[in-house]
């Protein structure tokens, strides 16, 4: 069975099939981001801008660099254009289309990037742009695409794909159809998305006020002396970090232990666990021990706020630091107090390094940080009442996760049973 046989098999009587090359010019950018003194200022689409976007217009934040008249000429983009990825890390995530809402004199394409200009007589700009967005006909260009660790898409190849054809005015209805339609589904989507936000954002304000300020809103206060903590209860000490906490530097022997790391999103997890896109080591041979309820900071990444504690024993980089914490504090609280963004500001007015993406948090930074300690009673009682918070949010953000995955197959569904004649015409009615 070949890639297309999927959607024509249910090709009203009237639809036929015509490669792209027939209904559209194309061509392979290659203007690159670099600016250059002899050349004229230009504001670059780029493959960000067409991957994380479905609309492109001149309103956006698009980079600001130079080209040559020549590029100007040949790759300035028009309204209707339809600009797809050529390149990509995965053979399925390949030619993803945008539609230019817009033009201007100096809006140009990006390389890595291929534009796809529609003749007018043949094809609307809007039904080609959703014809993309099918996953069936798009799958064409993904089984073309070639390479081992990165895939690009042959010119030749796109020009090759088979596209569904019926008349303009039929076109010109499917798109407007379809714009209606996934403008309804995406409202649903973002609202669903606000409600995670704000689930989100209630955990974090629970977590923040709990750890900083314990449980009990009526408590006696007290300045804390330091602006990242504010007041906190009066019975609460404040300590340096290297009074309760103490770097730990054993290394593994073999390197057979579970591998963890550490990332701001996760905290501590296993490395099994993850997609890994980075260079492994060919033995973690000297990598550093840990045991649970240990804290683990990516020293690099700590000002990001990649740092947790580890729940279960393993080996982590020997570029992380790893400390034991003492009897004062409970590994529970740390992992929501060092998880904080608060926290990870703080820890960075204590790192090194000329740049801020490159700041490193050593042991001796991390000492000078002040840390609240509750007393271990109330400890425990913060971490009931963060984990019974997260429990109560869990169920609500499963279901409307599953609401959003729903609503997106919904969406590419409707989408390909428009663009291949499935849907009656009645049925595309305002």
């Amino acid at each position: 069975m070949s890639a297309i046989d999927g959607w024509t098999r249910k090709f009203p009587g009237h639809w036929g099939t015509k490669p792209l090359k027939a209904v559209a010019s194309y061509m392979v950018s290659n203007v690159d981001k670099v600016p250059a003194d002899n050349e004229l200022p230009v504001r670059l689409c780029n493959y960000t801008d067409v991957y994380n976007n479905e609309f492109i217009s001149t309103a956006m934040d698009l980079m600001r660099t130079t080209a040559t008249a020549t590029e100007i000429e040949k790759f300035r983009l028009l309204k209707n254009d339809v600009v797809i990825t050529k390149d990509s890390e995965s053979w399925d995530d390949i030619a993803i289309p945008s539609l230019i809402v817009d033009t201007a004199d100096d809006l140009l394409c990006g390389y890595h990037l291929a534009i796809l200009r529609p003749k007018p007589e043949e094809i609307n700009g809007r039904f080609l742009f959703r014809c993309l967005q099918s996953k069936s006909i798009r799958l064409q260009l993904e089984l073309s695409s070639t390479g081992v660790t990165r895939f690009g898409l042959p010119k030749g190849e796109i020009g090759k794909m088979l596209l569904p054809v019926t008349s303009l005015s039929a076109q010109q209805r499917i798109a407007n159809y379809l714009d209606r339609e996934t403008s309804q589904i995406d409202t649903l989507i973002k609202e669903k998305k606000r409600m995670l936000a704000l689930l989100e954002e209630k955990r974090a304000v629970l977590i923040s006020q709990a750890t900083t300020r314990g449980l009990n809103p009526d408590a006696s206060l007290k300045p804390s002396g330091y602006s990242w903590l504010g007041d906190i209860p009066a019975h609460w000490k404040v300590k340096r970090s290297k009074q309760v906490l103490k770097e730990r530097d054993e290394r593994s022997l073999t390197g057979d232990e579970e591998l963890l790391t550490v990332s701001h999103i996760t905290g501590v997890t296993k490395r099994s666990e993850k997609q890994v896109y980075m260079f492994e080591a060919e033995t973690n041979e000297g990598y550093k021990r840990c045991s649970s309820g240990n804290l683990v900071i990516n020293t690099l990444w700590a000002w990001m706020g990649a740092m947790g504690i580890a729940w279960e024993a393993g080996i982590v980089s020997p570029a992380y630091h790893v400390y034991e914490l003492s009897s004062e504090l409970l590994p529970g609280y740390v992992d929501a107090l060092v998880r904080m963004p608060v926290f990870a500001k703080e820890v960075t007015r204590f790192s090194k390094g000329v740049w801020s993406s490159r700041l490193r948090l050593y042991p001796e930074g991390l000492y000078e940080v002040r840390l609240p300690v509750p007393p271990l009673e109330e400890q425990q009682q913060i971490i009931d009442a963060i984990a019974s918070e997260r429990q109560q949010t869990a169920e609500m953000e499963t279901a409307l996760n599953k609401s959003i995955g729903l609503l997106k197959e919904r969406r590419s569904a409707l989408i390909t049973a428009a663009v291949t004649g499935q849907i009656e015409p009645e049925a595309m009615n305002p």
